[in-house]
């Protein structure tokens, strides 16, 4: 293939060489490649430089494929890749065994598809720690991708000095659809993960999702080779430096409170840092492995200042309705839109040049209780911050099993102040308690960082034996106290005895392999509610 530009010097392709009569852009920056989406119809352009794209319709069901070569020889099914703690699987919906053979297939056939294609590659880089870093590539037939990639992932420029100990490729072709026949996946589009080589292929869909789905599952074994546990979190920096990790699932509103949080910090014109998204949490401390953010719109809407950088130059919208007159970006409809998405590159104004942030000082964990039977927040000792990491309500733990060791070690070594957040329901299961409103979450998560909370008054709660404080300034004592809220006691403690039982089964699994996770659970209490899957 011809060659525009020319690729970095930290990333080789190894065995992933499209030959042909197509062409590859090297390391466009944002203007040439924001220029050749449009012009090649992957993008309109709205009234403020924003490209807006569509894949509403692009492979709607992903097939995550892990191939395995201990699975190819003895015809079993390989398991499924680790997670990043708190990470949702948003693009695959299903885990498919994958032989050698037919990934061999499928990435002798797509490099035969591109290689009379135009690509678009980007040689970029994931800092891990002081001098460490692991380099990226990324290969696709659409411009916008490499865009969206460079805004998330720092260009190996910007690693100057640093060792590029892993070299991590993706190869995405969206027009090229496989076949169960030959390739060994059964679905619209297919995502397919060979760890041990560090490749990824992802073909049939062109959904931005399913991109950084592949990098988190690729990246998962050399961070914790590096002792960096993955993490799909937000985290802030105040004033005085402290910072706040927090962790949660989707629709949980993590991004939403670190956002509103980190806002409020600026009031008074002190420098605060958010970083949302793919983090590491190692023996150093915290570090954003992204430089961008990747948010859904309704993630945006506590700050105005990211609303207007949704709509600022090279901002890449995906799947957000677009005035055909005015060229102007609706986010409030996007905002109800469970595809939309919003790729922000990182601000230049950020005073912080370098991703490491420290280590937590504070650990929110956020549940969306549906059954109304946990308070607003609550303390956790360590081992119950860890009992509440290991499950979840619809039975894809948050933090994988195999992650456990690395998250016990951190919390004995940072001692961050624990507390799980609940922005469900109250006083009743969904559809008839009350749920807590955003400004009660904001006010509580801020009085547990400001020390106010541990200055005031606690009880141990009976059913599921983490501590609640009594009362705060500002907030509806029901929101502390289930039992009030509900319609009768009786109900409340039938509702939390429900859950105590369903958390203290779901925990006894991990009991053999962690006495930490036994510590969870109280003599006359159980530990109740988990960290939702993101």
């Amino acid at each position: 293939m011809k060659q525009t530009g020319a690729p970095s010097d930290h990333s080789t392709l190894e065995g992933l060489d499209p030959a042909g009569t197509g062409r590859v852009f090297w390391n466009l920056g944002m203007a040439a490649l924001c220029e050749r989406a449009v012009a090649r119809g992957e993008a309109r352009l709205s009234t403020t430089g924003a490209l807006v794209v569509s894949t509403a319709q692009s492979g709607r069901e992903i097939s995550l494929a892990l191939v395995d070569d201990a699975a190819s020889e003895s015809g079993a099914a390989p398991a499924t890749p680790a997670p990043q703690a708190g990470k949702e699987a948003p693009a695959p919906n299903s885990v498919a065994p994958l032989t050698r053979t037919h990934f061999e297939a499928l990435k002798a056939d797509m490099l035969a598809y591109v290689g009379s294609r135009t690509l678009f590659g980007q040689d970029l880089s994931v800092e891990t720690g002081p001098g460490r870093g692991l380099a990226l590539r990324i290969l696709s037939e659409q411009a916008w991708h490499a865009l969206s990639m460079r805004h998330l992932i720092r260009p190996c420029a910007a690693a100057e000095g640093g060792e590029m100990a892993t070299r991590l490729t993706v190869l995405c072709a969206p027009g090229f659809r496989p076949t169960p026949e030959t390739h060994g996946v059964a679905a619209d589009g297919a995502l397919a993960l060979d760890p041990a080589n560090g490749l990824a292929l992802i073909a049939g869909t062109a959904r931005s999702e399913v991109i950084r789905a592949a990098l988190a599952h690729l990246l998962v074994g050399p961070l914790m080779e590096q002792k960096v546990l993955p993490l799909e979190a937000a985290a802030t920096t105040g004033p005085t430096g402290n910072v706040a990790l927090f962790l949660g699932g989707a629709g949980t509103g993590k991004s939403a409170l670190a956002g509103a949080l980190a806002n409020g910090l600026t009031d008074d014109g002190v420098s605060a840092r958010i970083a949302d998204g793919a983090l590491g949490w190692g023996e150093e401390g915290l570090i954003a492995l992204e430089a961008g953010a990747y948010a859904r719109p309704a993630d945006l809407a506590h700050s105005a200042e990211a609303a207007r950088a949704a709509r600022g130059f090279a901002a890449v919208l995906e799947n957000v309705a677009l005035d055909p007159a005015s060229r102007t970006p609706d986010l409030t409809e996007a905002a109800s839109t469970a595809a939309s998405r919003i790729i922000l590159p990182a601000d230049p104004s950020d005073g912080a040049p370098h991703p490491a942030m420290g280590p937590p000082a504070h650990l929110f964990l956020l549940v969306q209780d549906a059954s109304g039977a946990l308070p607003a927040i609550a303390r956790l000792n360590p081992a119950q911050a860890l009992g509440h990491c290991l499950s979840t309500t619809d039975g894809v733990p948050a933090l994988a099993e195999c992650h456990e060791p690395r998250l016990r070690r951190l919390l004995a070594q940072h001692a961050p102040s624990c507390w799980l957040v609940n922005t469900g329901w109250v006083g009743g299961a969904a559809g008839t308690g009350q749920r807590v409103p955003p400004d009660a979450s904001r006010r509580l998560v801020d009085a547990a960082q400001a020390g106010e909370l541990a200055s005031g008054e606690w009880r141990t709660d009976p059913h599921f034996g983490f501590e609640v404080p009594a009362a705060l300034e500002g907030v509806d004592p029901g929101l502390l106290d289930p039992a009030q809220a509900f319609a009768s006691h009786s109900d409340h403690g039938a509702a939390a005895r429900r859950l105590a039982r369903w958390f203290a089964a779901q925990l006894a699994r991990f009991e053999a392999a962690s006495g930490e996770a036994q510590g969870a659970q109280p003599e006359s209490a159980q530990p109740g509610m988990v960290l939702a899957a993101e």
